[in-house]
């Protein structure tokens, strides 16, 4: 015999399950632009069906069907696409970081353009070429030092600008860092809230993709890999843990550092390293380089004859002192660089004065970016400059004579003279060339890594943009199907209620209609 209240409980449990999937249906609606968060579905599951009621088993055909009821609420969320997108979201993290970088190093060169390093360096050498033309003008001497000054101040801006890069790099690292250390600091205490939460038979689906989320932002700052345990996610970085359930392992500077291209091989941070010590480092040595071949780097000159040296000079192993100081036929001798040959000249002034080092640089040090500068005696007269390789006898004094060009026609032609730079950096690829050929290279070097870097992260963009839509198309929220959902649990919930009326009408009837007869 079934029971007279049976359809009263089928009719409960079906409104009950309708109203649950209409408030996920709701829930979903209400974070469809919520970043991370997946969609939600209701599983439903007939009721276990019932026995006719009897003394024995009864005859009646099949089982008594007592409704529906959810089992459960999960969210739609597929591992394999979380894995690849954070897989390839280091990658993009690098490159964008890289190419950024980059792109901010050609700003710095700012070449090709009429207001960068190599039109100055011309300008420069040109400067001497007028001066040759014209060796007693005040005038095309003050040329060279104003376009001198010029070539330094853009080369000092230039390491200016290197080092405020690698300052940027370096505290944009640190930020890093912290912010990984903040985010597996939250990925720890949701893999306890999780566990807590599932351990009565409950989903934790928003909880689980807040730390979805969180974990897709740390794969883009470091390369990680994650595999989820009975404690929750365990998360690393190489063979180092960054999370281990509710452990958490906070990382250094010092410590990302010491793995950069071991446990560290991806992310932002992998980018930021290797563009602050390879490639600003790299253009700020080459640069460094360049200077240090054009004030110091040998050159192979040819001198003419009737050049009278400075004095105690020594070239080839020779040292010249009167009275073999006056050349009796062009020799070629090897010197150190701008400087070098500027010694073997004169200026203008009298007594007679050799020319001593036309760069130097302002703290005493080495010769840098940061440091060179046109020597002090030139910056206070430009008579200082020397220009001539003859002298002549004034009485009993000896003169330089100032109409003499043969010293800065040598070195307006060093603007087509092969400089030795391996003679001043033992890490330049570029051993023997002009200071014009190596500024080409260094720039063609430059275009060529920010050209492949670009096709690089456009790729990665591509790749992760591909991957996310796919993620997507899967757990992400669609208005369209949720109001066809809507609509679908709504008839269906009224359905329920309209059930509900129809036997509590007939129990009525029963209860209130039967069993008068005869009153």
């Amino acid at each position: 015999m079934r029971s007279t209240f049976h359809s009263i409980e089928t009719a409960r449990r079906s409104l009950v399950t309708q109203q649950v999937a209409l408030q996920t249906t709701g829930h979903n609606v209400a974070n469809a632009n919520t970043a991370g968060y997946s969609r939600q579905r209701v599983n439903m599951t007939a009721s276990i069906p019932l026995e006719a009621m009897g003394m024995q088993r009864s005859m009646t055909p099949g089982q008594l069907g007592t409704g529906v009821e959810f089992s459960s609420i999960m969210r739609i969320r597929e591992s394999f696409l979380d894995a690849q997108y954070r897989n390839e979201s280091q990658s993009n993290g690098s490159w964008s970081i890289q190419l950024d970088s980059l792109q901010k190093l050609e700003t710095i060169i700012n070449e090709p353009s009429d207001t960068g390093i190599r039109s100055i360096l011309d300008k420069f050498w040109n400067s001497w070429q007028d001066l040759s033309e014209n060796p007693e003008s005040i005038t095309a001497r003050k040329l060279v030092r104003e376009t001198a000054i010029a070539l330094t101040d853009a080369f000092n801006q230039a390491g200016n600008q290197l080092d405020a890069l690698t300052a940027d790099l370096t505290e944009n690292i640190n930020v890093k860092v912290t912010q990984m250390n903040t985010l597996s600091s939250t990925i720890t205490s949701l893999n306890a809230q999780i566990r807590r939460t599932e351990a009565f038979g409950d989903n934790a689906n928003d909880l689980r993709d807040q730390r979805d989320l969180l974990v897709d932002q740390l794969s883009k700052i470091a390369n990680i890999s994650v595999q989820e345990t009975s404690n929750g996610y365990q998360i690393r970085m190489g063979s180092q843990v960054l999370v281990d359930g509710d452990n958490q392992t906070d990382v250094t500077v010092s410590g990302l550092e010491g793995s950069f291209g071991g446990d560290l091989t991806g992310g932002e941070v992998y980018g930021m390293i290797r563009s602050r010590d390879h490639f600003v480092a790299d253009y700020k040595n080459q640069l460094n380089t360049l200077i240090n071949g054009i004030a110091y780097g040998e050159i192979e000159i040819t001198l003419p004859a009737g050049a009278v040296l400075p004095e105690g000079t020594t070239l080839n192993g020779v040292t010249y002192n009167d009275p073999n100081r006056t050349l009796t036929s062009n020799l070629t001798v090897t010197v150190k660089g701008l400087n070098g040959l500027h010694q073997l000249g004169y200026t203008n002034q009298n007594p007679l004065q050799s020319g001593g080092d036309f760069f130097t640089s302002s703290n005493g040090g080495p010769l840098t970016l940061n440091n060179i500068k046109v020597s002090n005696e030139i910056l206070a007269d430009a008579n200082n400059i020397g220009s001539s390789m003859r002298t002549h006898m004034d009485g009993t004094t000896e003169k330089s004579v100032v109409g003499n060009k043969d010293l800065a026609m040598l070195i307006a032609q060093m603007n087509n003279t092969k400089i030795n730079f391996a003679s001043v950096s033992s890490t330049t690829s570029t051993s023997l060339g002009t200071a014009n050929d190596f500024f080409r290279s260094f720039v063609g070097q430059l275009g060529v890594q920010t050209e492949e870097a670009q096709r690089q992260a456009n790729n990665s963009d591509i790749v992760v943009g591909q991957i996310d839509s796919r993620r997507q198309s899967v757990s992400g929220v669609s208005l369209d199907e949720e109001m066809a959902d809507m609509i679908k649990f709504q008839h269906a919930y009224n359905a329920a209620a309209r059930f509900m009326t129809a036997i509590d009408e007939t129990l009525d009837k029963i209860i209130n209609g039967m069993g008068v007869v005869g009153r």
